[in-house]
């Protein structure tokens, strides 16, 4: 067999180029002879109207002209034996009359034979069906009760008729039902909820099926669906208990989605190609899921593939083998997803692969070929008919042969003309073609009419036909003249139809040519001339401008060469129209005079000669000046023209230059729509110009004006123009500075600027967002979101990098594809501790703390620095106390090391590191410890001059309050003052560290000294204490001044003063020793108190009084919320427990009754709890809410579900059923009121 196909394939290509087919001219049509060729048929699958006669098409070609016959379900239909049948005239169209008889009775396979006497051509397999529409089915819909937020279902099944009916839901006032990604038919034609509320419950859903084919629509009886919460359902469960469909009785929580269809995991479908792929995946869940779409095994083809029903279903066109493999739908919501597999198999019914095979004329003895090259999935296979029959029942014939797909001619005979049938079928359809075979033998004719003339210009290319016909193909030969020798070489263009083409014709190519069609049986001439001419050219100007004053003449030169035997024709325009009508313009043989120029003549002037073969123009600008220029008039008579959608051309008429050229135009624009009264610049155009091309924006009332600016100035304003509505279009661009930063740890909010009312192209502007983690195999979520500029997505995960697309959409489509921009989900404190944190004292007051940086996944958000907590835990001196206050010091960025300034000398100091981000602080690191060396001390913290003499003076001192180390002495040092405030020679005195007091003498020529007191380390000497000291001629001693320090208050408190007394007050700045002390007294009286007040509120035994009261309050508090969280059997309770049924027992009208709830479940009411007087129980935010004791309608409660009612009294229902011992009865309301009357 493989070398069957060999050998055939090497035979089509020795062959090939000799089997050329031949196309006979419309003109020979009506005198050659021709097989039948089937011009037009109906379709294959033809439904009729059985309220109309039957037409079935068949129309066919040939000479002589074709007989048809039908046959009907694959025998022969006598048509002549039908009266209801006619065959149209000249056709073998069959129309078929059924008025009288039903359509049904022509139902079936019909199929057309055109024949003459060479040869037979069919047409397809015409199936003929009656469309139908049958009614529905009466059924009677029982009302649906389902819990609010589970899923429903609503079935349509319509009738299946033919074709079948577009089905869609519609209410009693025949508007179409809201769809949304909640609520959505099926392909099916089913309604589904992936959750139901309350504002579901209606009475008219209404499925409706369309049959197109007969125009009628069929209603089916009207679903009634009442969506209930569980205080709803109990209310009305006795009123429908035996006459509706009850759904899902528990309550229904927020939960992942879960597919509604397809059922399970994975199905599988298969898909025609050509055909379109139709996929839907429904899915139910609280909240509502989105659904989403991809493809395993590749990507989804974006020219082909659309995304319905709010992205429940994916379509794909035009499929094509490359759409076969495993499709994922992907349902989702903040609960959780789910998944289902498509697997996809794309088949393919037989379809061409280059076209059907095409019909051959051959001449006897030639060769040729038929191909019927198709293909298919499953494979098809080919079968062959020769003029209806098959090919192998045929009578032999040597000269062809079959191979597969084709069939070999050689060396074929007159006589052997047929029509030849190709059927392609495999189990997904069929082709059938038809091609003839005509066997010609016709002396060649040449079609081009005789010495015809072909005028060219020079340098331009020259075509001369030669079209002809003849069988076997002629052969075409030009010649030159009387010339014997044929045309060839690289100056001429051989086509295949016989034309020859001159690319450059020049003058020498002029002349007379002749063409020789030849072919076995005879020969055919034919003679053409060609004329090359020269060009027509005006003789340039050098001028390209001219100037000339007002009142002045001016003349433009028009001069021409052109062919001595082309005649041209001279005409003159002013700015691309006609020269005015006036005598000023006088047009010469090769000029055009201007007389008497006035402003108006400026312009552009253009002379155009014009030949029956070419043209040629020049263009000169005329600009009329005067002596003084002004501002120029505002343009005028502004139009508007050549309007699309987003560009309109804008013309106007400039206003008087006033002797000063224009050198350009302004326009500006008005949106009336956004922005009325406001008016923008659109765009300048140079001077010359008086049209401008506007590209506009979508969505925009545009009103235009312009301005003429010449060397003096802007003119005013033109008149507006009309206004121009551009339509709607969907955006050209999405909204900039978009963003994703995180507010809390799990959260990302996306923010961006949104689009101006210029940039929205249209109404209902809103953003898709989109958003997905960066990471493999993330899919994008999309959320839409208007009249905000931020959307924020809750769940995420803490600081995670995500992929965020904001896309402008509007009510006319989306904006282009967005950019993707990089962001971060919401940060958390950080969870990591630096590592090996350690620090390196360089002095007394200074340390490095150095750290390793805490690893990046446990920073949990941006890296903002360090925080170094210290603080000072005690001094290294037995005296010194310990300081527990914590500085901080922060280091931004990736340090790793910090300095500490300022610390304490001779001090033990504990510190720790902390790692932090834009959300705060993490965990320290483990507590080290560090000390510093000695330093100066602190200077002595008093002193005092203890007594004084004649030539004397003792000073007592205390210690340092800081000794930051040991110390090793002091240092004392004074001075004598003397009146006018001037120092003495200073003496200096050093002590011993375990001294706290000295005696010194006095010198006898001064009463006052300044004495400096300071103390010494190993490190070196501390600040000085000072004092100053005054002996007076009588000996008295100084002034014993006590002291309190401030620790920098403004103000503080004097201890210990006597009443009545009188005291001197001063304040003096402590540690500026070196200078002169400033300062002002006070003299303070201490007054004498009558007697003493006591606070009743400060007394030990009130404090107690109402710690007990409180404590009691309490208790009793507790008492009465435990005894009503128990509840209480009533006397009610004894009649509730008589009823056998405990899920579903109303209020019973005649005795005021009430039946048991069982209070097992969360959403029973609680024991103890009464019903209202309406019959149903009224579930509120939370379980233990009070019921309404009071009569005279329904209790009162607030927002937050407290109860306000007024407790006027009890109803008679209650009176009657639990007597007069249900009086005493435990209740809420009065432990509630027993207690208020307590308190």
């Amino acid at each position: 067999m493989e070398k069957r196909r060999m050998d055939a394939a090497l035979l089509v290509l020795i062959l090939g180029h000799l089997a050329i087919a031949l196309e006979v001219p419309l003109d020979l049509l009506e005198i050659l002879p021709q097989p039948p060729t089937i011009t037009h048929q109906s379709p294959k699958d033809y439904i009729i109207d059985p309220r109309e006669n039957i037409t079935i098409h068949c129309e066919a070609k040939g000479k002589p002209h074709p007989s048809f016959s039908w046959t009907k379900d694959g025998t022969h239909f006598r048509i002549e034996e039908d009266p209801r049948v006619t065959m149209k005239p000249h056709s073998g169209t069959l129309v078929v009359d059924i008025s009288m008889m039903r359509a049904e009775n022509y139902e079936g396979v019909f199929q057309c034979t055109a024949r003459n006497n060479h040869g037979t051509a069919v047409s397809n397999n015409i199936v003929i069906r009656q469309s139908r529409s049958p009614l529905w089915s009466k059924e009677k819909n029982r009302p649906i009760v389902v819990q609010e937020g589970v899923s429903l279902v609503l079935p349509c099944r319509p009738p299946a008729g033919l074709p079948p009916p577009i089905v869609f839901w519609m209410d009693n006032n025949f508007q179409k039902l809201p769809q949304s990604r909640r609520v959505s038919q099926s392909l099916n034609g089913d309604l589904y909820f992936s959750n139901v509320r309350r504002e579901d419950s209606r009475n008219d859903y209404i499925c409706y099926a369309r049959f197109t084919h007969t125009q009628t629509i069929q209603q089916k009886q009207p679903i009634t669906v009442r969506v209930l919460n569980l205080d709803s359902i109990n209310d009305t469960m006795a009123a429908f208990y035996n006459d509706t469909d009850l759904f899902s009785e528990a309550p229904m929580d927020e939960r992942k989605p879960t597919f509604l269809i397809p059922p399970g995991s994975s199905s599988s479908m298969r898909v025609l190609r050509g055909h379109v792929l139709e996929m839907e995946c429904i899915a139910e869940g609280l909240p509502t899921p989105e659904v989403s779409w991809s493809k395993v095994s590749g990507e989804l083809p974006s020219r082909r593939t659309s995304f319905l029903h709010f992205n429940k279903t994916l379509r794909i066109t035009k499929v094509s083998e490359s759409d076969d493999g495993v499709y994922r739908c992907t349902a989702r919501n903040q609960f959780g997803s789910v998944d289902h597999t498509i697997s996809v198999s794309v088949k393919a019914a037989p379809y061409w692969i280059s076209g059907p095979p095409k019909n051959l004329v051959l001449a006897p003895g030639e060769n040729g070929v038929l191909t019927c090259r198709a293909s298919g999935i499953p494979k098809p296979l080919i079968t062959w008919t020769m003029n209806g029959i098959p090919i192998e029942n045929s009578p032999t014939d040597e000269s062809r042969k079959v191979e597969d797909d084709v069939i070999i001619f050689t060396d074929v005979q007159t006589g052997s003309s047929a029509v030849y049938q190709c059927n392609v079928s495999n189990e997904y359809g069929y082709l059938l073609s038809n091609a003839f075979v005509n066997v010609l033998s016709e002396p060649p004719r040449v079609m081009t009419p005789s010495n015809k003339i072909y005028q060219v210009i020079k340098n331009h290319p020259a075509l001369l036909d030669c079209a002809s016909f003849g069988s076997p193909l002629p052969k075409i030969t030009w010649f030159r003249d009387l010339s014997a020798s044929t045309l060839n070489g690289d100056n001429y263009i051989f086509h295949d139809n016989g034309t020859i083409e001159i690319p450059v014709a020049q003058a020498q190519n002029s002349g007379k040519y002749m063409c020789v069609a030849t072919n076995a049986l005879g020969i055919s001439k034919n003679h053409v001339h060609l004329e090359v001419k020269e060009p027509t050219r005006i003789q340039k100007q050098r001028e390209k401008t001219k100037t000339v004053q007002k009142g002045r003449s001016v003349v433009f030169e028009c001069k021409v060469n052109h062919d001595e035997t082309l005649f041209p024709t001279m005409t003159w325009l002013k700015d691309n129209g006609e020269l005015p009508d006036e005598e000023r313009f006088v047009v010469g043989s090769d000029s055009l005079t201007i007389v008497d120029v006035t402003e108006s003549d400026a312009g552009m002037y253009t002379c155009i000669m014009n030949t029956t073969l070419d043209h040629d123009s020049a263009t000169t600008e005329l600009n009329v000046v005067e002596a003084i220029p002004e501002k120029p008039d505002p343009p005028t008579d502004l139009e508007l023209t050549d309007q699309t959608k987003r560009s309109v051309q804008l013309t106007w008429t400039p206003g008087d230059e006033h002797n000063s050229p224009i050198q350009k135009f302004l326009i500006q624009y008005e949106d009336s729509l956004h922005h009325r009264g406001h008016w923008h610049n659109l765009t300048e155009v140079p001077g010359t110009m008086t049209t401008a091309h506007l590209k506009l924006s979508p969505y925009v009332h545009y009103t235009f004006r312009v301005f003429a600016l010449n060397a003096v100035g802007y003119s005013n304003a033109s008149s507006p123009s009309k206004m121009y509505k551009t339509d709607p279009a969907a955006p050209d661009e999405n909204p900039a500075g978009v963003h994703g930063i995180g507010t809390e740890h799990d959260n990302l909010v996306i923010s961006w600027k949104p689009l101006s009312n210029l940039q929205s192209n249209g109404p209902g502007l809103h953003y898709k967002v989109s958003w997905r983690q960066k990471k493999l195999g993330a899919e994008w979520a999309t959320q839409n979101v208007s009249s905000n500029s931020k959307f924020t997505v809750s769940g995420t995960p803490t600081f995670s990098p995500y992929e965020i697309k904001v896309q402008a959409v509007n009510n006319y489509g989306a904006g282009p594809e967005p950019a993707v921009v990089l962001g971060f989900s919401g940060e958390d404190l950080p969870i990591g501790t630096p590592d090996n944190v350690k620090a390196v004292v360089i002095n007394s007051t200074l340390a490095k703390i150095l750290w390793d940086a805490v690893p990046h996944n446990s920073i949990r958000g941006h890296l903002k620095g360090y925080k170094v907590y210290y603080w000072r835990k005690h001094g290294m001196h037995k005296h010194n106390p310990d300081h527990m206050e914590k500085d901080i010091l922060s280091f931004s960025g990736n340090h790793t090391h910090g300095m500490l300034p300022g610390l304490h000398p001779f001090s033990a100091y504990l510190f720790h590191v902390r790692v932090y981000n834009g959300k705060g602080e993490g965990p320290p690191s483990p507590t080290q410890h560090f000390k510093t060396p000695e330093g100066a001390p602190g200077p002595p913290t008093s002193l005092e001059v203890a007594k004084t003499d004649l030539d004397s003076l003792t000073l007592n001192w205390s210690p340092p309050l800081e000794h930051n180390g040991h110390i090793t002495g002091y240092t004392l040092k004074y001075q004598p003052v003397n009146n006018s405030n001037e120092l003495g020679p200073e003496e200096e005195l050093a002590l011993a560290a375990n001294e706290t007091s000295v005696t010194l003498p006095i010198l006898k020529y001064s009463k006052r000294y300044k004495f400096l007191l300071s103390a010494k380390t190993s490190s070196g000497a501390g600040p000085a204490v000072s004092q100053e000291a005054a002996v007076s001629d009588e000996g008295k001693g100084v002034e014993d001044w006590q002291k309190e320090p401030a620790n920098g208050s403004q103000n503080v408190k004097l201890k210990g003063l006597k009443v009545g007394l009188s005291y001197k007050v001063r304040v003096v700045a402590e540690g500026h020793h070196d200078q002169q002390l400033h300062y002002k007294e006070l003299f303070v009286t201490v007054p004498a108190v009558a007697s003493r007040q006591v606070d009743i509120a400060t007394q030990g035994w009130f404090i107690g009084l109402m710690c007990a009261i409180a404590l009691l309050i309490l208790i009793l508090l507790i008492i009465c919320f435990i005894q009503r969280n128990k509840g209480g059997k009533y006397p009610v309770k004894e009649k509730e427990d008589a009823h056998t049924d405990p899920e579903f027992q109303p209020m019973k009208d005649d005795d005021c009754t009430f039946v048991e709830y069982s209070d097992n479940e969360d959403h029973k009411p609680l024991k103890g709890s009464r019903t209202p007087s309406n019959g149903t129980v009224k579930r509120d935010d939370s379980d233990d809410s009070l019921v309404d004791y009071g009569e005279g309608g329904d209790g009162q409660f607030n927002e937050d579900g407290s109860f306000i009612g007024q407790y006027s009294g009890k109803s008679s229902c209650r009176d009657n059923a639990e007597g007069p011992e249900s009086s005493e009865a435990p209740s809420p309301i009065n432990a509630m009121n027993s207690l208020n009357s307590f308190v």
